[in-house]
């Protein structure tokens, strides 16, 4: 791996370059490239974490939405895996923590496309006063994305990321079965990342 004398890779170079033309040009293209960079390795990452399949969909979408809803604060201090990395840990352990589930132990040391190790603080205050600012920040899908999507999954969409409902939920205000709910959902998410890798004309 090549490190130029800042001390990053190519790799984060182009990232930071990705990040400027996402910020200052509004570049849909540099947001859908950074997506396209990751999004295996935040999913992975989430899937180790809490085992659910459909559960670490929904994360992996909501730690993008957050880092992009968030990109012009980034500093370059460091590699933008890095940030994304702890993006979307601690969202899922916000998530573990509200729905209380038993994971694997969440000591688990990552790397970033740098070879950087990525250190996990969970704090076990149970009353951390992080969590309702958490709540209040809770994001929203990247719009230019979402607006693409057929009028069936765009509402869905809403209701699962901006609404935030439960599937039971769904289900209900749409006077839909579960599964169907479910089923439609995976896809929405699918067509979601295909927009987002620019491939939008399959759909």
């Amino acid at each position: 791996m090549e490190v130029n004398s800042r001390g990053f890779s190519n790799k984060a170079l182009e990232d930071f370059d990705l990040i400027d033309q996402a910020v200052e040009q509004k570049d849909q293209q540099a947001y859908a490239t950074l997506m396209k960079r990751y999004k295996k390795a935040v999913y992975f990452m989430i899937l180790k974490m809490i085992r659910d399949a459909d559960d670490a969909e929904d994360l992996t979408m909501e730690a993008f939405a957050k880092a992009f809803k968030n990109l012009h604060k980034f500093k370059k201090d460091y590699t933008f895996s890095t940030w994304l990395f702890r993006i979307a840990t601690n969202n899922t352990i916000d998530f573990i923590r509200k729905k209380k589930l038993k994971t694997m132990s969440l000591n688990t040391t990552l790397s970033d496309d740098g070879g950087n190790s990525v250190n996990i603080d969970v704090e076990d205050d149970d009353n951390n006063p992080q969590d309702e600012f958490i709540k209040s920040q809770r994001i929203e899908m990247v719009r230019v994305f979402v607006d693409k999507l057929p009028a069936k999954y765009r509402k869905l969409v809403e209701l699962r990321y901006f609404q935030e409902l439960s599937y039971d939920e769904i289900a209900q205000e749409l006077d839909k079965p579960l599964g169907t709910v479910k089923a439609q959902l995976h896809r929405s998410r699918e067509l979601l990342f295909e927009i987002a890798s620019g491939k939008e004309k399959h759909i």
